[in-house]
């Protein structure tokens, strides 16, 4: 057994040292889906209707003889279509960013592995970057975030039967960065407001259904593209409930 041992062990320590080290970046991005709710996931190959968050990590491989533990990371993030215009760089093994603009990203990651002197020049021993003289080329992921986009109704309908009973955004909306709307009667009474994208306004006034009329929608957003939506559209209420009891309190003659 000891004459196996022996001869297996050149050629064991010879396949650790065959071992090289590698990098394989996740990009976890965090985002609010059409209901509201949180969404998370690879960011890899997406394409985003909404701000989002991503958590970058270089996932790095060490090989555990004569390498170092320290390594040299450089993340760069462009947008596809300017790439010599960087946005982001960073030195850190993890980092974060929030992405609030439209457009296709590339996120590169380069690395380099020392041996176990130091972080010297003469102490490396892999390079993963763009040098000509580099052992492989970074890697890349890349995502987009698509234009924003945001219309109304003209009218809702409070009155339970599930359909169009509140007054939001119409479905397909995307790319709102920011928001705010309000919704007034005839004489300009605020009657309510809301400041998230995916808020909406119930047709009531003090826990009640607003009489049938015309109220006036006010939106004040801004997309991811940087197109502003000011919008103010009239908006038809139409329930059936029509006791002019409620309609911001004031008179509710025709």
């Amino acid at each position: 057994m000891k004459r196996i041992l022996f001869f297996f062990l050149p050629f064991m320590s010879l396949f650790a040292w065959g071992q090289v080290p590698a990098i394989d970046p996740i990009g976890t991005y965090y985002t609010i889906d059409d209901n509201g709710e949180e969404e998370t996931g690879d960011v890899s190959g997406k394409i985003f209707s909404s701000p989002f968050r991503v958590e970058f990590a270089a996932n790095p491989t060490i090989p555990e003889e004569g390498y170092s533990s320290q390594v040299w990371y450089e993340w760069k993030l462009w947008k596809a279509d300017e790439p010599n215009n960087i946005l982001v760089r960073r030195n850190d093994e993890r980092f974060e960013y929030e992405f609030s603009e439209s457009g296709s990203y590339v996120v590169q990651l380069s690395a380099i592995f020392y041996d176990e002197k130091g972080m010297g020049e003469d102490n490396i021993l892999y390079k993963i970057t763009e040098d000509e003289d580099c052992d492989e080329s970074p890697k890349q992921i890349t995502f987009s975030m698509s234009e924003s986009k945001l219309e109304f109704p003209n009218g809702i309908s409070p009155n339970d039967d599930q359909r169009n009973d509140e007054l939001k955004p119409k479905d397909g909306f995307k790319g709102i960065v920011s928001f705010h709307a309000a919704v007034f009667n005839r004489w300009g009474k605020k009657l309510y407001s809301w400041d998230d994208v995916h808020g909406s306004w119930d047709g009531k006034y003090h826990g009640k259904v607003v009489r049938d009329g015309v109220y006036f929608l006010v939106v004040s957003a801004k997309g991811s593209d940087g197109i502003n939506y000011n919008i103010k559209k009239a908006i038809n209420v139409i329930s059936g409930y029509n006791n002019g009891e409620n309609e911001g309190g004031e008179a509710t003659e025709e």
